[in-house]
């Protein structure tokens, strides 16, 4: 199988000979040209297994790989007026592989679905002015894989307060999707392939509120409402009736989300800092989730520092859902995806960022490289590994 696999070290030397023209303290200087200020290049490997597979109807494996790369270029210029520019461009492509997946076709041993690339680019751009202390922003994205096209729209503004303590942020988002309807095989009308086409449209609001409390303390609350309509379901969910019939999966075409959160980060000194971060989520589909997450980064040396994490999550389930052989002809809408069961999870692991003075083998504009590692588990028996690793130009 080919893996597609870059690094940020195939890509150092190619930004090395213009960080000789950056000053290396920009601080006082406000470049009317249009300049390069931050590169962030991720590489990550995510793995999970389970035998809950939506696909085959709350049964069957859920092996999963993916191979995500992204490269994000942050260009800065400062106008006539004093406006700073900022033009934040990223791009990103997985490589996914899934057992599931390959079960749409239940005597495939090997088809197309087993694997797909996703191919993900965005644009932003911000508006500041520093003196006022305010930000508006606009951008654009999509997502392009097999059987999913996506296209995203932002708009944003952000006002801090007259100390600079306090900063007020509102964004709009919306997505417009469309999705090949790819019928499990034994579903398919005969001699049709069952890939028409449908659309699912989602529209985002957020608000949120920083503040610095002192020296040592700073909060944030986020509050959000996300609506979305249209095919809501997936196509190639196979759902199994109480008398072994087997049918597609079936849900309502709107749904509407309002997630909660605050987020505090306390300093101890310069070298420990303890983030915490908690969420409540409702929406009209009865699931309700609490989610808890911890993180407490602890430079250990000038150049080195570990920052170990927790989340805890825990979900009602909707009240769509039902284990495999469990639904009859009498619900009307019907779901054994397992992602919208009860279930507890929990996330740990462990992250290190080293940031040697003289940068990252020497190359003095790329300073910082980071390496995480998250272990997943839940209670519905799946787990899952992620590993990634982000070198930074700056």
């Amino acid at each position: 199988m080919k893996r597609i696999f870059i690094t940020g070290l195939a890509l150092l030397a190619m930004f090395q000979t213009r960080a000789q023209n950056v000053p290396t303290d920009s601080t006082s200087y406000k470049s009317k040209k249009l300049n390069l200020e931050e590169v962030n290049l991720v590489s990550s490997y995510y793995k999970q297994d389970g035998n809950n597979s939506a696909v085959t109807g709350g049964i069957g494996s859920e092996h999963l790989t993916d191979i995500a790369n992204t490269i994000d270029v942050k260009l800065v210029k400062y106008g006539e007026t004093g406006i700073r520019h900022t033009f934040d461009i990223e791009a990103g492509i997985d490589h996914y592989t899934s057992a599931s997946s390959d079960m749409i076709d239940l005597s495939a041993n090997s088809s197309a679905s087993s694997s797909d690339n996703r191919f993900y680019p965005s644009l932003t751009y911000l508006r500041e002015n520093e003196e006022k202390g305010r930000t508006l922003g606009i951008g654009v994205s999509s997502s392009t894989e097999f059987d999913y096209q996506s296209f995203g729209g932002n708009i944003s503004f952000s006002q801090k307060t007259k100390d600079r303590n306090g900063e007020f942020t509102a964004k709009f988002q919306t997505f417009i999707d469309q999705l090949k309807l790819i019928m499990p095989v034994e579903l398919r009308p005969p001699g049709q392939e069952g890939n028409d086409s449908a659309n699912r449209n989602t529209f985002a609001g957020t608000l949120s509120y920083s503040q610095v409390i002192n020296k040592n303390l700073q909060i944030m609350l986020v509050g959000d409402v996300i609506s979305q309509k249209g095919y809501l379901s997936l196509p190639f969910h196979r759902v199994y009736f109480e008398d072994g019939s087997v049918h597609q999966e079936k849900m309502p075409d709107t749904r509407l989300k309002i997630p909660l959160g605050i987020r505090a980060s306390y300093f101890f000194g310069d070298n420990i800092i303890i983030r915490t971060y908690y969420r409540y989520y409702n929406d009209d589909w009865s699931l309700k989730a609490h989610t808890a997450d911890l993180e407490i980064p602890v430079k250990l040396t000038q150049a080195f520092s570990v920052s170990p994490f927790y989340r805890y999550y825990t979900q009602t389930g909707t009240k769509y859902f039902k284990p495999h052989g469990e639904h009859t002809a009498a619900d009307e809408y019907y779901t054994s995806n397992y992602d919208l069961s009860k279930f507890d999870s929990s996330f740990f692991g462990m992250g290190m960022k080293f940031t040697p003075l003289n940068g990252i083998f020497g190359l003095k504009h790329w300073n910082t490289l980071e390496i995480r590692y998250g272990h997943y588990t839940r209670t519905t028996n799946m787990t899952s590994d992620i590993i990634s690793i982000n070198i930074k130009y700056k």
